[in-house]
């Protein structure tokens, strides 16, 4: 341990945490430096950190709280569940009730017809399910070379070896060893930074198609392309919202080659983008969908996989022939986790949490297009009750700062937590997702703040000489 690490020292939280804590998503070395930063409790849209400081959560933890950070009756059903069956297993046809229920639940709220739900523990596990379906399902079908899967840059779908490599970011696969073999990544649909000189949305969306087409074709075709994966919204990779007709021109290609089409819900399910589903937002017919994060409102791990009749047939014939379908988790709906995430659904339809989240979009959508003619901001992207804005040196030529050198998203970042505000940055797209229970006078507040962060960061980069405008 260095010498700044240190002077952490007792038995408060910060030392205890260097000490013995390996974080997801963290430079081990500015943590051992720094230390964490702690929250103790949560109300609402907002959280406390240990030494009684309040934020307003604008990014719902990991884009997932959607009724925030209290509610008792959550803690109810889980304690109530706790004492009658805390834990069972799903292994070798055993079940429970909460996991009857709620695949029933999602079956009724899906927005295509699907056969079975599958249930896991995270967008991750459900994501790598989903290759592991892909795979066996085209085994049953006598089609053993039929197994690549294209995802996107940029795109986010999980941090296992498999879900890992479905991810299309640098820092994800750098000393990893991903991709694995078999996954292939085609164009991001970011209108702001893809489009060529003169190009309409439509023509910018035709030749996404048009490369995605190429990359089948390179890759095998039919024979051997087997499913595209997208989010709905794309998420981590800076909240890109696709041009209108993108989803119909992606799709048409995947049926042409035969391809399942994969909707990844994890973050755009339950009422993020204005839809129960992101797929109902964007036009999207999934063969297969994955979610997560609000299944639960994130008060318990839990993912679900929906599979159609055409896919649930083939892994049906297989586990037949095999003599089961080999994959599970332990905890593959936890009679808990599933009981809390039932309620989540009740909560959601009694308090019209979808439809408050309509409502509040276009004042959301106000709020962030209010930053266009902000000197720092090149783009201001939303849709539903998720947006980004994107940090840039340069508005009319999109010229960027250097992210090694500048840093202007974090900046905005860390002016924000100094005013009490979570938001995240990604690179310098600045990304904000509030839990959906949001008001409009708490928004006004979220958004003020930002604001305050963005002009902070401005008079660095001046008094730098990294601005010149």
């Amino acid at each position: 341990m260095n010498d700044v690490s240190r002077s952490f020292r007792g038995n408060s939280n910060a030392a205890r945490d260097i000490a013995h804590h390996l974080h997801p998503y963290t430079n081990f070395k500015k943590h051992e430096e720094t230390g964490p930063l702690t929250i103790v409790r949560g109300r609402g849209i907002y959280v406390t950190d240990d030494d009684g400081k309040e934020y307003i959560e604008g990014m719902a933890g990991l884009w997932s709280a959607a009724l925030g950070f209290s509610n008792e009756r959550l803690a109810t059903v889980a304690y109530e569940q706790m004492k009658q069956l805390p834990f069972y297993h799903a292994f070798n046809q055993r079940s429970h009730e909460p996991a009857i229920n709620l695949a029933e639940k999602l079956k009724q709220m899906a927005p295509v017809e699907m056969s079975k739900v599958f249930f896991a523990n995270s967008g991750s596990e459900a994501n790598d399910t989903v290759v592991k379906m892909v795979w066996y399902m085209n085994n049953s079908l006598g089609r053993p070379n039929k197994k690549k899967i294209v995802s996107r840059l940029k795109g986010y779908h999980g941090i296992t070896v498999a879900s890992g490599s479905l991810t299309g970011l640098p820092t994800n696969h750098r000393s990893f060893d991903l991709p694995i073999a078999g996954v292939v990544h085609t164009s991001t649909p970011h209108y702001y930074r893809g489009a060529q000189p003169g190009e309409t949305e439509d023509q910018f969306a035709t030749r996404c198609a048009e490369e995605l087409e190429a990359l089948i074709v390179k890759e095998g075709g039919a024979d051997h392309v087997a499913a595209m994966i997208c989010e709905p919204v794309m998420g981590a990779g800076g909240v890109i919202v696709p041009p209108k007709g993108y989803y119909e021109k992606i799709q048409a290609v995947c049926r042409k080659y035969d391809m399942l089409f994969v909707a990844d819900e994890v973050i755009c399910g339950f009422g993020r983008t204005g839809n129960v589903w992101g797929s109902q937002t964007m036009n999207i017919k999934p063969d297969i969908l994955t979610c997560a994060k609000a299944l639960s409102a994130s008060f318990l791990p839990i993912s679900a996989v929906m599979v159609n009749e055409k896919v649930y047939q083939a892994l049906m014939s297989e586990s037949d022939k095999i003599g089961t379908w080999g994959h599970g988790f332990t905890y593959s709906g936890h009679p808990v986790a599933a009981a809390v995430a039932l309620e989540a659904q009740k909560i959601y339809d009694e308090i019209d949490l979808f439809g408050h989240a309509r409502r509040m979009s276009p004042i959301f959508t106000r709020h962030i297009q209010s930053f266009a003619d902000h000197p720092l901001v090149g783009e201001a992207m939303s849709v539903g009750m998720v947006g980004a804005l994107e940090v840039v040196a340069d508005k009319k030529t999109k010229t960027p700062f250097d992210l090694a050198t500048v840093g202007a998203g974090n900046r905005v970042y860390n002016h924000a937590v100094a005013r009490g505000l979570f938001i995240r940055n990604m690179g310098d797209r600045v990304a904000i997702c509030p839990p959906l229970i949001i008001n409009e006078s708490e928004l006004a507040d979220l958004f003020g703040r930002l604001r305050q962060s963005l002009d902070a960061a401005l008079a660095d980069l001046r008094s730098e000489g990294h601005f010149k405008g």
